[in-house]
């Protein structure tokens, strides 16, 4: 296999339903998406290792929006990693592919060789989700806790969302014989469905404190919810990052007692929005003065894209909320 020999299963989201309880999950693989958020940046090793943890995040609770929407994950924090953001675009279309991108913020001279978590410090992770226009954006937000930032999602949704969740994530640099060294990743998440939740149906998020799991479920849901836990965790990172295996028999070899039936999978893409005309726009609510002070000594006004590292180089005559006039002096 070459990297550009590209595997069915990567680079998608299988969403898939445990016929015995009430138990709904997905499988993710992301291969050429990482490649695609990660060589646009010379981020460090640990910093890499988050902004790919938290793209496979990003991918695995996307999957659950509408057509349209977009939802973002950040996390913002006190440590030399100031800040991660990723955003989901859902397809505009049946059968189209899902976009991802993602991007670090961090202090070089504060990142060390520990494990990628020593490089994060008190702060919050947010969920963001944009439903249209006409429509009110969904933010729900929770302190930092836990030893990777999937547990960090783990209790946002049984904090926030009071819907119990977990995750197996497995993501690193692929050593394959012949291969280019490229980061993969995989992974599952398992969520209970019992109530009303942005992530479940269109209904509100619940409200609570510091809730786990078991606060969350009676003693039958309780029971289905551990047999399903204790499944995932034999899981083992080789068959979450494949190659060789496809979601559909990883599957069945942890949850063939559950009775699993899978749906589409959704095909997902490293993917950026920005453009010329939305710099154009973020600009043009600064005068010519304000503009003034923005110009190089070049005489050009630049910006560039933090998610996909475009660079935008402008005539600061064209730009801001007078530029006809000021192009007409």
């Amino acid at each position: 296999m070459t990297l550009g020999s590209k595997i069915a299963w990567d680079d998608t989201v299988l969403p898939f339903q445990l016929d015995r309880s009430d138990i709904r999950g997905r499988v993710a693989r992301l291969d050429g998406v990482l490649s695609g958020i990660l060589k646009q940046h010379n981020y460090p090793a640990p910093v890499e290792a988050l902004v790919a943890e938290m793209a496979l995040l990003t991918a695995l609770i996307g999957q659950t929006i509408k057509l349209r929407w977009k939802l973002s994950l950040q996390i913002q924090t006190k440590g030399a990693v100031r800040m991660i953001a990723t955003d989901f675009y859902a397809p505009e279309a049946e059968g189209e592919p899902a976009r991802i991108r993602a991007y670090a913020s961090f202090d070089p001279e504060r990142i060390t060789d520990g494990p990628a978590m020593e490089q994060i410090g008190e702060g919050y992770f947010a969920i963001l989700m944009d439903q249209g226009k006409g429509m009110q954006p969904y933010q729900g937000i929770t302190p930092l806790t836990g030893q990777t930032l999937s547990s960090c999602a783990e209790a946002y949704f049984a904090q926030s969302e009071q819907l119990p969740t977990k995750f197996a994530l497995s993501f690193g640099q692929s050593t394959e014989p012949g291969v280019p060294q490229h980061w993969r990743a995989g992974g599952i998440m398992i969520q209970h469905m019992p109530k009303a939740s942005p992530f479940a149906t269109d209904g509100g998020s619940g409200e609570g404190g510091l809730l786990h799991a078991d606060d969350l479920l009676d003693e039958d849901e309780g029971e289905h919810w551990n047999r399903a836990n204790f499944h995932l965790e034999t899981v083992e990172d080789m068959e979450l990052i494949g190659p060789s295996l496809p979601s559909t028999d990883l599957l069945f070899r942890l949850f063939h007692e559950e009775g699993p039936r899978v749906f589409d999978a959704l095909p997902v893409r490293f993917g950026c929005t920005c453009s010329e005309e939305r710099v154009r726009q973020s600009l043009s609510i600064y005068s010519a003065k304000d503009i003034a002070t923005m110009t190089t000594e070049e005489g050009r006004v630049t910006a560039d894209c933090q998610f996909c590292g475009a660079h935008y180089d402008l005539d600061p005559a064209t730009v801001g909320f007078d530029a006809e006039e000021v192009s007409g002096e």
